[in-house]
């Protein structure tokens, strides 16, 4: 087996372990920077390196619409096509569908729908989910799953569990939940569902663990339901998922998610939130959050963050990316992101850290305390 999982330390219920796979080891907690379209937007792959990013991931639904599978397999799949080294993720579009696509219709075998680029009619099956993300050539692939959105009723919550189990079984029976191509091994994670029900929960991973996925997610979170119930399924779901198997908390989020996820024994994470916010002049400090367009920093001649080692802190004052975003130069938004993203990656390794060290949840509380303190907006974080 080429891609493997260890895990190493524990620290309470949150996990150091390391990902092994043929395009590089991934050390865990992880967080995985968003690429959707086979792009993390405003930075170059070698940036992404700078910073220390270890895996990205990428979505089959927006990269199957364009440019097309057999045109990125054509280049040598995703890792030649985008010009990146190390592991790539792919999401299976199962939220994207739900999310995005127009007249979408769903049944048994799958969801038919509209593209939101064209109105080309499609038709994804779990099959052709998995068949897509192996030509694209992800190192880790993820079933097609039914996401509900938030409020959610049970009997649309227990439609999507049942849909979700059944199509994780048929995806599981096309290539098997790890398989070697093109030179390299892949393997295929579980997406449990159940919206807020924890019985709903308990079946969706119960059904999952019976096909024995090399890794399991967890989806339907982080789509409108208050922070407590997040958690509250998040605990609920890591307690009973298998010791040894990467776990995957999909869409999440904020620093202090990120914090709250690994307390619970999440291992891996993905946002759009430090990208997103670079790019509208907001960045993530260890006091809390910056609006760059905020006038108080127009002679903010000091860093970004003096406590930070990005490219972005050691080059540039505040008073200078303001200035960027003011005159809508390209350049406030790279620089903005390479600095968030660095931070995100930071506090990961510091996690890690402490986690080996047994002293994570001293430093959970040390973090939480500077971050919620006033930021040089004069507002508290949120």
């Amino acid at each position: 087996m080429s891609i493997t999982f260890e895990l190493q330390h524990t620290s309470g219920d949150a996990r150091a372990g390391l990902l092994r796979t043929d395009h590089g080891d991934v050390a865990t907690p992880v967080f995985m920077p968003v690429g959707t379209q086979a792009a993390v937007k405003a930075v170059t792959p070698q940036m992404l390196h700078d910073v220390g990013a270890q895996i990205v991931l990428a979505n089959a639904y927006h990269l199957v619409l364009r440019p097309g599978t057999d045109l990125v397999a054509s280049a040598g799949g995703l890792h030649r096509f985008m010009s990146w080294d190390k592991p790539i993720l792919t999401d299976s579009g199962g939220f994207q569908v739900l999310s995005l696509a127009d007249l979408r219709k769903v049944n048994d075998d799958g969801i038919t729908f509209r593209s939101h680029v064209d109105g080309q009619l499609y038709h994804f099956t779990p099959e052709r989910a998995v068949v897509d993300q192996a030509t694209l050539g992800a190192d880790i692939i993820m079933s097609f799953d039914y996401c509900t959105a938030h409020p959610c009723d049970r009997s649309e919550a227990e439609r999507a569990v049942d849909l979700t189990s059944d199509w994780a079984r048929k995806g599981s029976r096309v290539y098997g939940t790890r398989f070697e191509m093109n030179g390299y091994e892949r393997i295929l994670f579980g997406i449990v569902q159940g919206s807020t029900y924890p019985d709903l929960r308990e079946r969706s991973l119960r059904d999952l663990c019976e096909i024995d996925f090399p890794g399991y997610a967890i989806g339907g979170l982080a789509v409108g339901e208050d922070r407590e119930r997040t958690w509250e399924m998040t605990e609920r779901v890591t307690a009973e998922l298998p010791e040894g198997r990467p776990r995957y908390l999909m869409g999440m989020g904020t620093p202090l998610d990120l914090v709250e996820g690994v307390a619970r024994g999440v291992d891996m994470f993905d946002c759009v939130m430090p990208t997103r916010n670079a790019r509208n002049g907001s960045v993530f400090t260890r006091f809390g959050k910056i609006a760059l367009r905020n006038s108080v920093h127009t002679r903010g001649l000091v860093p970004l963050d003096e406590t930070c080692d990005c490219y972005t802190c050691r080059n540039f004052t505040r008073a200078y990316l303001r200035h960027l975003f003011q005159a809508r130069e390209m350049l406030g938004p790279t620089l903005a992101t390479i600095h968030n993203l660095r931070f995100y990656f930071r506090i990961m390794s510091e996690m890690r850290e402490a986690i080996e060290q047994d002293t994570f949840e001293k430093w959970r509380s040390g973090f939480i305390a500077d971050y919620l303190t006033e930021d040089m907006n004069g507002a508290r974080s949120a």
